[in-house]
């Protein structure tokens, strides 16, 4: 009997269930259709707005949580594995061996403090705000629920009450359902009313105490792990004193090119070998021995420079350099003293009549000093003093400059825009400082005392942070073939003559 009886209470509650469901979905599709009214508060409307405002905008914030703790814990795996990387190479016999051992004991320590207290004081207090918001959720949505049961007895009450035959125990069935029904509905109402306010408004003092505490726990451990950095520093400064005779030289980074320009230029230079093996090499302007190596008489198929530099490619990441190759640490070579005798020689009015330039058939050629090439045989005149050889070989590219211009009857402005013997766009002159190595097929190969002629890039997105585009003084005076002689140079190996 017990059984049966708790199976009827079952059964009669759900079908009471089933029933209030089915009012519920009638009264809605009425409420739809506008053949019945709806009770409406938007200012628990807004409130609901604001409520699910809030909840996405903790659940946000709980998941970039999770994500900048799961951060935390990778880096602390990959400064444990990088120390442990060190104390392996460390060896025994060098000096703060120790003490590196024990920097990396605390600075895993210090990744796992930093851990834990992200967890108990940000996301751990994080968990516990958003463990609020599914309560009042459900109360939401069964406020709802109850609304649409007191709509529906509202308007039942009121079709008995306007009904043509009227039966009094129905009509007072009905005013006490709807007593019931608004009954529970403004118990949930009120209490909502008082805590999605006060909710909403709790957000920003939750929100200033959860940053607050990331950014101090942050800052407390980069305070620490900047005294262990530094600490480990002076370890490595002691064992670089010791050991200071293996110092390790920085060297170029390559450049790189992407596949696609790589096959143009493979493509290019196919297509112009025939053309340049049918060359004869021209023979190299006669000057001191240090010119000799600095004119450029091969002429085997090469890729042009220009491929690079004036390709109208996009630019892809593998195409960046990451900055000019460091120039090797300047050595201590003697300089020639120039007499200030041979300086004021060359300007003198007695010297000026010395040197033929009334000749136009046969000008005279003087090149600078810096860029390693002096006239041609034959194309100095006799008259010439020793003053002028003295210039020719020692003094500063300004001065035997500004003796060229003398010589040739003009004088040139230093920008080289109206210069017929000077390639297209001609910006200033370089002098290399130190030797260069090429290191791939656009740039060009430099030694100390070459004068590189610097134009600007075809394609001005193209020019990389510390490089320059230019064609090497004596190979524009011997071949006169931009494409052909131009390329890339790091700026900081050369100095600015002109």
């Amino acid at each position: 009997m017990a059984e049966m009886g708790s199976k009827g209470v079952t059964a009669g509650k759900i079908a009471s269930n089933v029933q209030k469901k089915l009012t519920r979905a009638q009264e809605k599709v009425l409420q739809k259709l506008g053949k019945a009214d709806e009770t409406k508060d938007e200012q628990f409307e807004q409130c609901v707005q604001n409520f699910n405002k809030q909840l996405t905008e903790g659940t946000r914030l709980q998941k970039d949580l999770r994500t900048y703790l799961a951060s935390v814990k990778a880096m602390h795996e990959a400064s444990k594995k990088l120390n442990e990387c060190l104390q392996e190479m460390y060896e025994p016999d060098w000096p703060g061996r120790d003490e590196a051992n024990k920097i990396a004991e605390n600075n895993d320590l210090l990744w796992l403090d930093y851990h834990q207290k992200l967890v108990d004081q940000a996301l751990l207090t994080m968990d516990t705000y958003l463990g609020q918001f599914p309560d009042i959720k459900s109360r939401i949505a069964k406020r709802g629920r109850k609304l649409v049961d007191y709509d529906s007895a509202r308007h039942h009450y009121e079709s008995l009450q306007t009904a043509k035959k009227k039966d009094e125990a129905k009509i007072a069935k009905a005013e006490e359902e709807l007593i019931k029904a608004q009954k529970v509905f403004e118990e949930m109402n009120v209490d909502l009313q008082e805590e999605l306010p006060s909710l909403w408004n709790s957000r920003v003092g939750f929100y200033v105490n959860t940053f607050q505490s990331i950014a101090g726990l942050e800052e407390n451990f980069h305070k620490e792990m900047s005294k262990l950095n530094q600490n480990l520093n002076d370890v490595l400064v002691s064992l670089e004193k010791q050991h200071g005779s293996n110092t390790f030289t920085v060297k170029a980074q390559p450049r790189k090119k992407t596949k696609l320009l790589s096959r143009l230029l493979r493509k290019k230079n196919s297509d112009n070998a025939p053309a340049k093996g049918n060359k004869s090499p021209s023979p190299p302007p006669d000057g001191s021995p240090a010119a000799t190596p600095e004119i450029r008489v091969n002429h085997e198929p090469e890729p042009p420079s220009s491929a690079t530099a004036g390709a109208s490619l996009p630019k892809s990441p593998s195409q960046l350099r990451k900055g000019p190759p460091v120039p090797p640490p300047p050595k201590h070579t003697p300089s020639k003293e120039i007499k200030q005798e041979q300086i004021l020689s060359l300007f003198d009015d007695t010297f000026v009549p010395e040197i033929s330039v009334t000749t136009p058939s046969q000008p005279v050629e003087a090149s600078e000093v810096a860029g390693g090439t002096q006239p041609a045989a034959g194309a100095q005149e006799p008259g010439e003093t020793a003053a002028s050889e003295a210039a020719s070989s020692s003094l500063p590219a300004v001065v035997v400059e500004t003796f060229s211009a003398t010589v040739n009857g003009t004088v040139e402005g230093g920008s080289g825009a109206g210069r017929l013997d000077l390639p297209p766009g001609f910006m200033f002159k370089v002098q290399a400082q130190h030797d260069y190595v090429a290191t791939d097929t656009d740039e060009l190969q430099l030694k100390a005392g070459d004068v590189v002629l610097v134009i600007p890039f075809q394609n001005p997105e193209e020019q990389d942070e510390g490089w320059l585009m230019g064609v090497k003084e004596s190979d524009w005076n011997q071949h006169k073939e931009l494409e052909k002689c131009r390329g890339v140079f790091p700026e900081n190996f050369t100095e600015r003559v002109q």
